[in-house]
């Protein structure tokens, strides 16, 4: 268990990346537009967030009343590789009374520590006319209608990690998931909040579209893209420190270093406008005319048509098209089935009612490596392509 601790801990530290608090607002407020209320009454957790540090947390805990949200609950990691540290965010909690693992009350912030909190009830606590931040840290000081305790963890995971079994009791207590999770466990992420029929807007690596374990979650619509960043824009994130230096970091002015993942993407199962645009297409002949300048490739494994731009998938094909897995983010279930994925081992998985839409033989000779999924036309390989289809009776 020792070396699965030391493992996990490893793992964690190389997956904190921390949201900014622009970029959570501008996803949220889509689903606000579409729902107002679609927080009220609910009990959001954020269960990779420590509360010194999080911009889920300084967000919802801001919007608490707002947003109509009954309990508030978030959940640290064990160790966070920027607490303590000067990038930090200022919550100004020194010397607040919190239960240690022993439920006993002892004075000032741990560190150290994984830790819980629990929001209930939140204002303007010191009658300065507005609500802010140190308004939360003083009701946190006397623990008033909140609680700030520490995690202990158990035999198999350490002290904050989502899987453990304190922070599922919390998880069963939600109604809504909302945090960036680790991208290496993204997966085991996502399979939880499925077994446990929970609602939830993530951040994942848009590459997990691919994964056998998700892709048929986007196909059956129990999960989709949300409204912002859908591969397409790069998306920074504050890092420790600790953080190795590569590619694609900047520090600012005050010494934040931040790292940017450009195919990173939000996940979700919570409804959108967005979802429901149709996308204005051309008919292939006007496709051919102005777009492409050439009648589409067929695939040499796949009865369907080659589409390499979204913009060039032609309005009056009724046949099966391979897009690029962008499309997701603009994908319409009104308008659009998702048949499968031509890519890696998707042939494997594929169910039997669909080997109808795949020729004799997922493997063509000659085209190196191809085969098992993915897509090949004459002879060469594309890249990744979700299999779709338009839905009957749309013109």
């Amino acid at each position: 268990m020792a070396n699965k601790s030391l493992g996990a801990a490893k793992s964690a530290k190389n997956d904190e990346f921390y949201t900014q608090f622009s970029d959570i607002q501008k996803e949220i407020d889509a689903y606000l537009e579409f729902d107002p209320d679609v927080f009220r009454g609910k009990v959001v957790y954020c269960n990779c967030d420590d509360p010194f540090e999080s911009n889920f947390f300084k967000y919802f805990v801001l919007k608490f009343n707002d947003l109509g949200i009954k309990k508030l609950i978030t959940t640290s990691y064990k160790p966070s590789p920027i607490a303590g540290s000067e990038v930090q965010l200022s919550l100004n909690f020194q010397e607040v009374e919190i239960l240690n693992v022993n439920g006993i009350k002892e004075a000032g912030r741990p560190k150290e520590n994984a830790n819980r909190f629990i929001i209930t009830e939140i204002g303007d606590y010191n009658d300065d006319g507005q609500f802010n931040l140190e308004d939360t840290a003083s009701q946190l000081k006397e623990n008033k209608n909140n609680e700030w305790a520490q995690l202990k963890g158990d035999s198999q995971y350490p002290a904050g990690d989502f899987r453990s079994d304190e922070c599922i009791e919390l998880l069963k207590q939600s109604d809504i998931v909302v945090t960036n999770p680790p991208f290496s466990l993204f997966r085991e992420y996502v399979a939880q909040l499925m077994d446990h029929n929970k609602k939830f807007l993530i951040i994942g690596n848009m590459n997990a579209i691919t994964y056998r374990e998700i892709f048929p979650l986007l196909k059956e619509n129990k999960m989709w893209l949300g409204v912002t960043r859908q591969g397409t824009g790069s998306m920074w994130f504050q890092v420790g420190l600790n953080m190795p230096k590569k590619t694609g970091q900047r520090v600012d002015e005050n010494g934040v270093r931040y790292q940017t993942i450009g195919n990173s993407a939000w996940f979700t199962n919570l409804d959108h406008g967005r979802r429901h645009q149709e996308l204005s297409l051309m008919k292939t002949d006007d496709v051919i005319k102005f777009g492409t300048k050439k009648p589409f490739d067929k695939y040499d494994n796949y009865d369907a048509i080659e589409v390499s731009l979204v913009k060039h998938i032609p309005s009056d094909y009724s046949g099966v098209m391979g897009v690029p897995i962008t499309f997701l983010g603009k994908y319409n279930p009104d308008q659009f089935e998702i048949v499968w994925l031509a890519a890696g081992n998707s042939y494997a998985n594929m169910p039997p009612d669909l080997l109808e839409y795949v020729k004799f033989v997922p493997y063509v000779p000659g085209a190196e490596g191809a085969g098992q999924g993915v897509g090949v036309v004459n002879k060469k390989k594309v890249y990744a392509r979700v299999l779709i289809k338009k839905r009957k009776g749309i013109k």
